[in-house]
């Protein structure tokens, strides 16, 4: 062969051409392999067959998100291999196998599940040393079922001070070493003001809905909500009203669940001046009142004697609904009576008659015997001494005449008179 090349010169030349472009060529071609893998292209790995990151390997780990491993090699067989990772491409599929020293991922203040203790007993003050330790010596952040579990447990108001320290410190931890200034979530705050009002705790609990805390805790009217639920099994229209200042304070928007409880409270007090000046505020607040919150204002008006705000509240309760419940129905027919129309009374227990369905139909009876037997009384007491006679004598006329009339209208009555007529209690 050297013999040839050496005998054609211009053969040599061209021989050493070609072994120079094809030296050049896998150069070329190792250069663009090494660009790919130190710029990888989104689309390098895009296929419809290659394995979910989130996919069960083989060692039994779940895989998260991480950036695919350093150390690639290419090799003429069309695989590239490296130590933590191989890919190998075929007309069929893609896979990729992870080992066991790719799956370490950095997870910096969270614990795994296999960190967290067995909750299952203990009390709250063991819960919060566990914690504590993990604040101030260790300075990460303790497992959140850890704060689930002191909360459920608070059983006194030691408790929920242990509760309300360590949500200050988790606060802190939180600003200071993770650089987290949101507040936790408005369901932890839910429940910190359920368990304040489920051991009485209810100074705790109003500090809670402030807006701008020392606690990391972020209210809302569901907050609210548990501590006027203890207010109305307490009948405690003192944190009622407190709870609804700090409501307005903190500018948490009313819900038509805060007016029936608010109502519901006033009502069992007998506090008439409140449920006005709340449900003046629900109205122009824009909440939609529901038929149960109508129901007590109503009947409120129409115990306390009240005609003009119970034809307020009737207006706006016509604005929010079609027909009347038996409880505005009646509501309205006592305002008749106490404007001497027992004809329009006998008119608006007619149309119940019509509207109410079937099973409500027989509170018709209840209701005229609570007419007969009932109201008149109360609602002479609510009145000034001297307009007491008036209305007693008016009443005495004017509910018979409703009764007398409702036959006539197809409305059927069986109501003992003599409640009204036979009590001289009625004119005192």
């Amino acid at each position: 062969m050297s013999k040839i090349l050496s005998a054609s010169p211009s053969l040599s030349a061209s021989v050493r051409v070609y072994e120079k472009m094809q030296a050049m060529g896998v150069i070329s071609k190792s250069c663009r392999v090494i660009r790919v893998l130190k710029n990888p292209s989104p689309c390098f790995f895009n296929s419809a067959e290659v394995v979910n990151s989130s996919q069960t390997g083989e060692n039994g780990s779940e895989l998260s998100s991480p950036a695919l491993c350093r150390g690639f090699h290419f090799t003429s067989s069309g695989i590239f291999r490296g130590n933590h990772l191989q890919v190998e491409s075929n007309s069929q599929k893609n896979i990729m196998q992870i080992t066991k020293h790719s799956m370490l991922t950095y997870a910096p203040y969270s614990t795994d599940a296999s960190a967290v203790d067995n909750d299952s007993a203990g009390t709250a003050k063991e819960v919060y040393d566990k914690m504590l330790i993990c604040v101030s010596e260790k300075r990460t952040a303790p497992p959140n079922a850890w704060l689930w579990s002191l909360v459920e447990r608070c059983s006194n108001n030691e408790d929920i001070k242990l509760l309300f320290d360590i949500l200050q410190r988790l606060r802190l931890l939180r600003l200071s070493n993770l650089r987290i200034h949101n507040n936790f979530n408005s369901a932890l705050c839910r429940e910190v003001t359920k368990a304040c009002a489920r051991v009485g705790a209810v100074d705790f609990g109003k500090k809670a809905l402030w807006k701008h805390n020392l606690y990391g805790l972020t209210p809302d009217i569901g907050s609210a909500h548990h501590l006027l639920l203890h207010a109305k099994q307490h009948r405690d229209v003192k944190l009622m009203v407190e709870v609804m200042k700090l409501v307005k304070k903190n500018e948490l928007p009313l819900q038509p669940g805060t007016a029936d409880l608010v109502f519901s409270i006033c009502y069992d007090t007998d506090r008439w001046d409140l449920i006005s000046k709340y449900g003046k505020r629900f109205v122009t607040s824009g909440v939609s009142l529901r038929q149960a919150s109508f129901d007590l204002w109503m009947e409120f008006a129409a115990r306390k004697g009240d005609s003009v705000s119970l034809w307020k509240i009737e207006k706006w309760r016509s604005e929010a609904m079609k027909q009347h419940s038996l409880a505005t129905g009646f509501s309205c027919a006592k305002g008749f009576l106490l404007e001497r129309k027992p004809e329009n009374a006998a008119a608006i227990i007619h149309i119940l008659n019509q509207t109410l369905s079937d099973p409500k139909r027989p509170g018709i009876m209840v209701e005229l015997q609570k007419l007969v037997s009932e109201w008149p009384l109360e609602v002479v007491k609510h009145q000034k001494e001297e307009s007491r006679k008036a209305l007693a004598a008016a009443l005495q006329n004017d509910i018979p005449a409703v009764i007398n009339a409702l036959p006539s209208l197809g409305v059927d009555v069986n109501v003992n008179m003599e409640n009204l007529t036979g009590k001289e209690a009625f004119f005192s």
